[in-house]
């Protein structure tokens, strides 16, 4: 089954390329996910196709308009029966959880704001769900939606190659994952562990767990606390 993913933008050029490459690039070709990309601008009504305005009450910036955006998000609605998201900062986290219950749903309409944001209209009445990828301010959306889409995409059943090797990634457990080498064993003075090529899989999986711990008590302390 193909998953949809329609995107919304006044910014259509700028998903053309990271569309167009590795895992997702992959995904589409085997239709297990379909790209549609809509130009909110297509959907104003004036000869100019303005797709913002100032803000009521005064202050900088603009604000994207109502209609144009409300219509895009309709047309889309119409096509699809999935959740409308909107990007922005004030927005539920995005978690490894949030990605797979996500990827487990009927797809995706994904609203990338730009300038002040989107009259709050919009947001009250046409968008399903808010999500924020941290605590910092874009130029827009778009760099949002992308890191989106691509957390949920590499978990849909059969995107990537082997499904194991998403088990074991930081976040899938509340710990993050453990350091991993490569050949060669020895390079400019620094060795692999030698209990990763002493072929002893019970001692490896002891190893990757102990470093998966040292990790997180190190880095992400507060992953551990929440799992208390």
């Amino acid at each position: 089954m193909t998953y949809p993913i329609h995107i919304l933008t006044l910014f259509p050029e700028y998903f053309d390329s990271p569309l167009s490459e590795s895992i997702i690039k992959r995904a589409v070709a085997a239709d297990l996910v379909d790209f549609t990309i809509t130009n909110i601008r297509d959907f104003a009504t004036d000869k100019h196709k303005t797709a913002d305005d100032v803000p009521y009450g005064g202050g900088a910036g603009m604000v994207m308009k109502a209609e144009p955006l409300v219509a895009a998000l309709e047309a889309a609605k119409a096509v699809a029966d999935v959740p409308r998201i909107y990007l922005t900062p004030q927005g539920e986290p995005l978690t490894q959880a949030l990605a797979q219950e996500l990827s487990e749903g009927p797809g995706m309409i994904l609203t990338c704001g730009h300038y002040e944001g989107v009259d709050q209209r919009v947001r009250d009445g046409w968008i399903d769900r808010e999500v924020s990828i941290g605590d910092f301010v874009l130029t827009g959306g778009e760099p949002a939606a992308l890191i989106l889409l691509d957390s949920v995409v590499r978990l849909l059943p059969g995107v990537l190659g082997n499904a194991e090797s998403i088990e074991d990634e930081s976040f899938q457990t509340p710990m993050l994952e453990y350091p991993h080498y490569t050949r060669p064993r020895e390079f400019r003075g620094m060795s692999v562990p030698d209990v990763l090529v002493s072929g002893h899989h019970a001692k490896i999986d002891e190893w990757r767990r102990e470093q998966s711990l040292k990790r997180t008590q190190e880095r992400r302390p507060d992953l551990l606390d929440e799992d208390s």
